[in-house]
């Protein structure tokens, strides 16, 4: 007989007939603590569910052999982010039957009136990685997030702050089902500095927008830039598309300077996650001012020294060097080892001695290597007309790492 997993919805004593006839039946049930909680009287075994996972599977199979009936436990719908997944990947699509319930967004969405099928869902639950959240909030109008003890709605609210995300409000849904349920929507101020249950859904609602569009060939001067040190945009549009970016990729942004580059790149990249390295303090501050202008909130801002602060971040599936390559293979030596097999590296620079140093480098590596060089005009008022003025010529070196799919 299949696992049966059994959806509790948001009042477990108010199950419809079939679920609670399935409960009834169950000579095994599996669970979380306070799940198991409210079925203490029940006759079955209980198992609970805890870490790692791999002990509760193999009491659940040993269960199933011995010829004796499992019922899982689970909040609303096993398939929304709960161990439905899990229990498939595990059992396989025969070995499971799953009877849903009310979720806590649903629950959530009928409180506000929000149709919810027009809400993203992300869960920081048991995760540390932001960027879901920040990818779904650059073109959602709500959003959905799943908290636990550590991602709690201040600490939410705190990160979109610190972000610039102040086109935002926060409804928080506290203890939905039970006799406590409440809620209410705050500004983001408000609430980083309230407490709330343990026991909470954040919904999060767009209210404006940033100052500018997110867009590639944004014009330089919408930029904050230090003494217009900045990628040109017709050479920001040609080094982004030499880098081939995949939806889902890391990039790398070193020297970033005013950021141009990497916030145009967030365009692109509607599930992955930009690294700005930047060691100049001011220029720091530029690239979170235009973080915050742009609303790249998936762009992440280090302020070090290149290569040492590399250590700590995710391997790249491409690079950008804008600045910062120096006048020897120190950047390169660590850089290139850390790609992925597969992914690309694009280098700009202005220098001949410089575009043969890394031509050689890469052409001994084994990489293969195309070089551009792009002189770009642009137009300039003259007389009552306008003329073309020669920007400064750059050379486009992209590199593509061996190996792959």
């Amino acid at each position: 007989m299949p696992i049966q997993v059994v959806g509790l919805g948001m009042d477990s004593e108010a199950l419809p007939e079939l679920h609670a006839g399935i409960i009834d039946g169950a000579q095994v049930l599996v669970g979380g603590k306070r799940q198991l909680s409210l079925f203490e009287d029940h006759p079955a075994s209980k198992v609970s569910i805890t870490s790692p996972l791999e002990s509760v599977f193999s009491e659940i199979a040993a269960s199933e052999e011995a010829g004796r009936d499992v019922v899982v436990l689970a909040d609303g719908d096993p398939l929304f982010y709960g161990i439905g997944a899990r229990l498939v990947d595990e059992f396989g699509p025969d070995g499971v039957h799953f009877y849903p319930n009310v979720t806590s967004l649903q629950a959530a969405a009928a409180l506000a009136k929000v149709p919810w099928q027009e809400v993203i869902s992300v869960s920081l639950h048991g995760r540390d990685d932001y960027v879901p959240l920040y990818n779904a909030l650059r073109g959602g109008s709500w959003v959905a997030v799943l908290t636990d003890d550590r991602n709690i709605p201040a600490a939410i609210a705190q990160r979109l702050l610190d972000r610039g995300a102040e086109w935002f409000s926060m409804w928080v849904f506290e203890n939905l089902g039970s006799e406590e349920e409440y809620f209410d929507r705050y500004p983001l101020a408000k609430a980083a500095t309230k407490s709330f249950s343990r026991l909470n859904l954040v919904l999060l609602e767009r209210k404006g927008g940033p100052e500018a569009p997110l867009v590639m060939g944004t014009p330089d001067e919408a930029y904050e830039a230090d003494k217009g040190l900045i990628t040109k945009w017709p050479v920001r549009a040609a080094g982004l598309a030499a880098l081939r970016l995949e939806s889902d990729n890391v990039l790398w942004d070193l020297g970033a300077g005013s950021g141009s580059l990497g916030i145009e790149a967030c365009a692109l990249l509607p599930s992955g996650e930009v690294h700005a390295v930047e060691r100049n303090g001011n220029r720091v501050g530029m690239i979170r001012e235009n973080r915050k202008r742009f609303g790249a909130l998936s762009l992440e801002v280090i302020h070090g020294t290149l290569p040492a602060c590399l250590k700590d971040l995710p391997d790249p599936h491409r690079v950008f060097i804008g600045g910062g390559l120096g006048k020897d293979e120190s950047l390169l030596d660590v850089v290139c080892p850390r790609l992925q097999d597969g992914g690309r590296l694009v280098i700009h620079c202005v220098l001949l001695g410089t575009l043969e140093r890394c031509r050689h480098y890469l052409t001994k590596l084994g990489w293969v290597v195309d070089i551009t060089m792009l002189q770009s005009s642009v137009t300039t008022p003259l007389a009552g007309d306008i003329r073309l003025e020669g920007l400064n010529p750059v050379f486009i070196i992209a590199a593509e790492k061996p190996g792959g799919v």
